[in-house]
């Protein structure tokens, strides 16, 4: 029954309070933090740079004293899509085609460019995911809607509705936990009645096909359970965040100013070495090395 257990390996959206230094900074830090994380992965093309970005992810991972091992897991859901780019990077991108060829048949060229584009792509999404699950990991839900609206009020003069916004983001990542959860439930009850999930063979039409079992009552569960929500929000007479007064003052540290910081310069370093074109030049100084020693 492992095949069916969808929710270890969702790791966005869940909150692992281990009382860490990095749960105690100050939430508006910590989404800012990831926002310049994801800036700079992703408008750095460097191998290198993001292989720097992904170790210094796992490096906050045991800070917040994560499991590594439970923080990858999310990475597996996506790896089959992850290496169709990759391969599609690899084969149908004539721009990576020049520098050193590595491998030509017909019409198909390899090039070393084509493997550091596809590489660079597999770091960035990479980065990403473990960011965002480090962020989901220790920030709460609470923390995450006080955040969000702090950091919207001044838009507020403006006409944007601060509150409302921040609650519908609070609610749509802390739903997915939900749905893996829903997910889980109905394939386990499907197969128990025969259904089969595409694991035998066929072609990707009928595997799609063998989906349906699974996806339509997710499909309908989900709209269910937003009604729930909705009717339990109405029965508590909500009415938005207008005249709302707050209860909790979220208050910024030295060290939340020193987090974004470092990751600020993380991020202007990430892109400085993607426009720079660090990966060729590092690669033409190894050759170059070896041709002196040769």
């Amino acid at each position: 029954m492992s095949e069916f257990e969808f929710l270890r390996h969702v790791t966005i959206g869940q909150y692992l309070p281990t009382g860490s230094a990095v749960h105690r900074l100050d939430p508006r830090a910590k989404m800012l933090m990831a926002a310049l994380l994801v800036l700079g992965a992703v408008l750095s093309s460097s191998a290198i740079a993001l292989s720097a970005a992904l170790a210094v992810v796992l490096i906050g991972l045991v800070a917040a004293r994560i499991p590594l091992r439970y923080a990858v897991q999310g990475l597996r859901p996506a790896l089959p899509f992850l290496i169709f780019l990759a391969l599609l990077q690899v084969f149908t991108i004539p721009a990576n085609d020049i520098g050193t060829v590595l491998w030509q048949w017909w019409r198909i060229t390899i090039t070393l460019t084509d493997l550091r584009a596809a590489l660079a792509m597999l770091l960035r999404f990479a980065v990403l995911i473990l960011g965002l699950s480090l962020f989901s990991f220790t920030t709460s839900l609470t923390e995450l809607t006080h955040g969000s609206e702090h950091l919207l009020r001044p838009f507020q003069r403006v006409g944007l509705p601060a509150h409302e916004l921040a609650l519908v983001a609070a609610i749509a990542i802390r739903y997915v936990p939900l749905l893996a959860l829903e997910a889980e439930r109905i394939a386990k009850a499907q197969a128990s009645r025969g259904a089969d999930f595409g694991r035998g063979g066929g072609n990707a039409f009928r595997r799609a096909v063998r989906m349906l079992p699974l996806l339509v009552p997710l499909f309908v569960a989900a709209l269910r359970r937003g009604e729930t929500l909705v009717l339990a929000m109405e029965a508590r007479n909500y009415s938005g965040g207008k005249g709302r007064t707050h209860l909790i003052h979220l208050q910024a540290r030295c060290a939340d100013v020193v987090a974004i910081g470092l990751v600020a310069l993380l991020a202007a370093g990430l892109i400085a070495a993607g426009r720079a074109n660090l990966d060729a030049r590092l690669w033409h100084w190894v050759v170059r090395m070896g041709q002196a020693l040769t």
